[in-house]
């Protein structure tokens, strides 16, 4: 159904987790994969396991809060591949606790990593797909954006964030033929969900219609149809995926 052959797809955050999925979904359809985490054993991994089913994956170490590193990222694989036509802003970490307690090195690191870094990533990018006149961004928000939750404040801000920056850049890149997107996931099954305990695992299950949890795979299949030709009239939106959540 999609086409992706010799792409080169950026995917963030991606030696584990949604990233992960998100990046073999793009491999099983011959693109080029650049796996890109801050945890070289888990990339190593990731690398090797692609690898080895015959998809095209290479894996880089990258900060993405690092604009320096983000620079040289990008200007490497742009360099080696002769283009940059997909880039997957997913990487994103949580530091959950109340307004109260909240310290400002939980606010800071969240924002850092989440809404910081998925403007360096897009921003660098950027560059290379004006360009070439193309090119695909998509970003990973989440259902918190629009609804907010207890004990997550920080990490609500940056999703409310990447929604608004995906709504602005979008209108700033279109006229190069550039769309960028963002996915809202609800309780995607992931390490990070994972941490909760049963009983909280429990109360997301009863709201959500669908009566199951998603998954990684979900978000994926969702990643590729908004980067494939069948999206390209579509840009600035954000696509809610929580089987009816909210």
């Amino acid at each position: 159904m999609f086409e992706f052959k010799d792409k080169v797809v950026v995917v963030t955050g991606s030696a584990r987790g949604i990233g992960k999925s998100i990046a073999e979904h793009f491999a099983e359809k011959e693109a080029q994969i650049i796996i890109i985490d801050i945890r070289e054993d888990a990339i190593n991994e990731t690398v090797h396991e692609m690898t080895s089913k015959g998809f095209k994956a290479v894996g880089t170490k990258c900060d993405i809060t690092s604009e320096e590193e983000v620079t040289k990222l990008m200007k490497d694989v742009y360099e080696r591949f002769g283009s940059i036509d997909i880039l997957v802003n997913n990487a994103g970490i949580t530091a959950d606790t109340l307004l109260i307690r909240m310290s400002k090195n939980d606010w800071d690191n969240v924002l850092n990593v989440n809404l910081t870094g998925t403007f360096i990533c897009t921003q660098k990018v950027a560059k290379y797909m004006m360009k070439q006149r193309s090119g695909k961004i998509v970003n990973l928000s989440s259902v918190i954006g629009f609804i907010g939750n207890f004990g997550q404040a920080n990490y609500a801000a940056t999703k409310g964030g990447i929604i608004a920056f995906t709504k602005s850049v979008a209108k700033e890149l279109a006229s190069r033929n550039i769309n960028v997107n963002a996915i809202a996931p609800g309780f995607i099954k992931s390490e990070m969900t994972d941490k909760l305990s049963e009983e909280i695992q429990q109360k997301y299950l009863e709201n959500i219609p669908m009566k199951r949890f998603g998954t990684p795979e979900d978000v994926a299949k969702l990643a590729l149809f908004l980067c494939s030709t069948y999206a390209d009239y579509i840009t600035g939106q954000t696509i809610i995926i929580d089987g009816g959540m909210i």
